[in-house]
């Protein structure tokens, strides 16, 4: 008995000790590294039932230099683990937590026998996993199911927060979900089974769609939602051929895998192996957008990046999400022109300005940290096209296709193939951004202008410096501001500069780009947050000024044309506010909540012209967007200003009556009842004991495709000790076998 309390105290000890050096230095290398999962997942039948229960088999290679005799699986805190197997004999596990930033991670702690450097073997787990409040993580609904990796759902032994980045592998994955559709990546060899031959982290969604295909891509679109889905799934699905071929001319030949699209909820931007989750809005939209385009290319990017090719040690990141996001950014430059491009830029940049005063060296940063991908991706993204500009035409794309050849590529293999930009890279990715270019005011003297310009990087900059004379004219020319100093251009013309600014391009990634340009515009390095404040201060005037500002560097910024757009119309100027929403909508790549309010203002135009029903398609297409929480409230507002009438339907009055006599009566298994389990669950608990009155008047009825509708409701109500509250509630419903049930509340405004 002495001799076992022994063993297990020096086992946790053991187990403790290996936990502290995973945690306490990032540049330790892993000791497992798996070489394929195969994940057997049963969902629930029962509706009220929230457990999946999953059977995970990992082979996993020592790829230490010494041997091995333990094993640490970390997984969700919600998995409760029932067996270990290994070598088909189950074995003692402790349980531990290992902290994740504001998340935990459940440890699993496994004695194997000694496994020698190199070798490999195969561990068994059994569990079930309880998923208590639906994410775009985690779901399980009686209509749908999705697991994401960074639900936690499958075990692993490197944490996904691991700095050298997570565990990607082949996978073999077989669901069993019967009334559903299974999709995830790789080659379907029967229904809800797929084995992903490439590197990839296990997914999977499961539900109902329409699936169309079209230039071999698979697009599961949402069902019955009409002839604009098809259209737009069509669209998709050339889209994704052509970046494959952009991307192929740049990495090399295209993986062999299988491409699909799947709308989902919640979720939409995670790709896996060729498979990417979109919002299901797109599909109702009048056009593609930007965001939904750049999560597609980037996530096609992947499949070489992390998926042929495996990413390895430091800063890998840098590769998997800032290349990825730079080759995606090139993609849209080459099919919609510079100038869109040069917006998508300007977003990323704007991104990464938020979070300069935290910024962290690429290669230590790790998904554990909020700002990962605003570093990674964004700055990383920048420091990709520097390289390109700096190293000369091609090259970048050269040293590429040659490094991902041999399947394995790391930042620090990339980096060696340029040791003339040796002291660049090693700023760029070992350090944090301190340079700051500014541009002083412009002087004249004699026939020309001169004016100072700074840099406070440990870097020379070379950058081009632009001149606005008083005509409007732009001149240019070339300057080399060393590290941590001062220099000076120079302009040969008698005509007046108006304004000057340094680094046109925005090349360098900066720790403040609002004193790029003298005199100064802007305070924030943001320019469609330096917009909005004004805009949101009611200072209209000043808005259209800061935003026609933007707009003249930045022509298709559209989300700073719509700021424009609602200045003009606050100011009386109808006729120009007009004008910019319909340039939003003819936009080439506008973003979703562009779209949507340019419908509001041109809706909001039609109303005050008396045009009612053009103004309720408009405000009818802005809902439909279901693109931002603002205009959606906003384009209700247009429908009920022009007394469109109510627009109902018998089931979902029933369902609304019931609704309030069972919360009016406080009766709390009713209610749940009438919500889909996982959802609203605050929403619910919140209205079960404290209510006096719930009266529910149905205004509209927009049905999104043959199984959701978002009912517009007025509300009247009375929660214990607080006075009669009334306004409008916007409940999203979803139609199952049983009839319609609340899936969300997606505007509550009852005051």
């Amino acid at each position: 008995m002495y001799k076992s309390a022994l063993l297990s105290f020096l086992f946790l000890i053991f187990l403790l000790f290996d936990s502290a050096l995973s945690q306490a230095d990032a540049k330790i290398s892993a000791t497992w590294q798996v070489q394929k999962y195969d994940l057997a997942v049963t969902l629930p039948q029962a509706e009220t039932d929230r457990n999946a229960s999953v059977r995970a088999k990992l082979d996993l290679k020592n790829v230490s230099s010494s041997p091995a005799s333990t094993l640490t699986l970390r997984i969700s805190q919600n998995a409760e683990i029932s067996t270990v197997k290994i070598n088909d004999a189950a074995v003692e596990f402790t349980k531990g937590e290992e902290k994740a930033g504001a998340a935990a991670l459940q440890k699993i702690g496994v004695r194997i026998p000694g496994v020698a450097a190199g070798a490999t073997f195969s561990v068994v787990v059994d569990y079930k996993l309880n998923v208590k409040d639906n994410s775009g993580l985690a779901t399980i609904t009686p209509g749908y199911a999705q697991f994401l990796p960074l639900s936690f759902w499958y075990p692993t032994p490197n944490s996904w927060f691991f700095a050298r980045g997570a565990d990607y592998a082949a996978v073999r994955l077989s669901v069993n979900a019967p009334g559903y559709t299974v999709i995830s990546s790789g080659t379907a060899d029967s229904p809800g089974a797929y084995e992903q031959k490439f590197r990839s982290q296990p997914f999977f969604a499961a539900g109902n769609w329409e699936t169309i295909t079209a230039n071999s891509v698979s697009v599961a679109a949402p069902k019955g939602a009409g002839g604009t889905a098809q259209k737009r799934a069509g669209e998709l699905a050339s889209l994704m051929s052509e970046v494959r071929t952009f991307i192929s001319g740049i990495l090399g030949s295209a993986p062999e895998v299988p491409l699909r699209l799947i709308a989902t909820k919640r979720g939409a931007g995670f790709s896996g192996g060729g498979t990417v989750l979109i919002d299901d809005s797109v599909f109702r939209r009048p056009k593609l957008d930007s965001q939904t385009v750049m999560s597609l290319a980037e996530g096609l990017a992947k499949m070489w990046l992390g998926g042929t090719v495996a990413i390895t040690g430091d800063g890998e990141g840098a590769v998997r999400e800032g290349l990825s996001r730079y080759l995606a950014t090139q993609f849209i430059e080459s099919k919609f022109g510079k100038d869109v491009a040069d917006a998508e830029r300007t977003r990323q940049r704007s991104a990464y300005s938020g979070v300069t005063s935290r910024d962290a060296p690429i290669t230590v940063v790790s998904p554990l940290d909020d700002y990962y991908y605003s570093v990674a991706a964004n700055k990383g993204a920048m420091i990709w096209r520097l390289l390109d500009r700096r190293a000369g035409e091609g090259t970048l794309a050269s040293v590429l296709r040659a490094s991902l050849e041999d399947g394995s590529v790391s930042l620090a293999e990339i980096r060696s193939a340029f040791p003339a930009q040796k002291d660049f890279l090693d700023y760029a990715f070992d350090q944090v951004t301190d340079t700051n270019l500014q541009a002083g005011l412009p002087m004249q003297s004699g026939g020309e202008w001169r004016a100072a310009l700074r840099n406070t990087g440990s870097i020379d900059a070379a950058v081009t410096v632009a001149a606005t004379l008083a005509s409007g004219e732009r001149v240019t020319t070339q300057s080399t501001v060393r590290a941590k100093s001062f220099g000076d251009v120079s302009f040969k013309t008698p005509a007046k500069i108006v304004r000057l600014e340094i680094d046109t391009e925005k090349l360098y990634p900066q720790t403040n780009y609002s004193d790029d340009v003298a005199p100064r515009e802007f305070t924030e390095g943001d320019p469609l947050l330096a917009v909005k404040r004004l805009f949101d201060k009611q200072e209209f005037a000043n808005a259209e000024k800061a935003a026609s500002s933007v707009l003249r560097d930045v022509p298709r910024f559209d989300e700073v044309r719509v700021l424009l757009g609602r200045s003009l119309l606050a100011l009386g100027r109808t006729s120009e506010a007009e004008r910019e929403f319909k340039a939003i909508l003819d936009e080439k790549l506008p973003s979703p909540r562009s779209i949507a309010w340019a419908n509001v203002g041109l809706g909001d135009i039609a109303s005050r012209n008396g045009q009612n029903a053009a103004a309720v398609k408009f405000a009818d297409d802005a809902i439909q967007a279901d693109a931002e929480y603002g205009a959606s409230l906003a384009a209700r507002a247009i429908r009920s200003k022009v007394n469109v009438g109510t627009r109902s339907d018998e089931q979902i009055n029933a369902f609304f009556a019931q609704f309030d006599r069972s919360a009016a009566g406080n009766k709390k298994a009713e209610l749940q009842a009438m919500i889909i389990p996982g959802e609203v669950g605050k929403f619910a608990s919140g209205i079960a004991g404290q209510t006096e009155q719930w009266k529910t008047q149905v205004m509209a009825v927009d049905n999104l495709d043959a199984n959701t509708a978002l009912v517009e409701t007025q509300l009247s109500i009375k929660l214990l000790n607080r006075e009669v509250e009334s306004g409008t509630a916007v409940y999203r419903l979803t139609r199952l076998p049983s009839g319609w049930k609340l899936s969300s509340v997606d505007i509550f405004e009852v005051r």
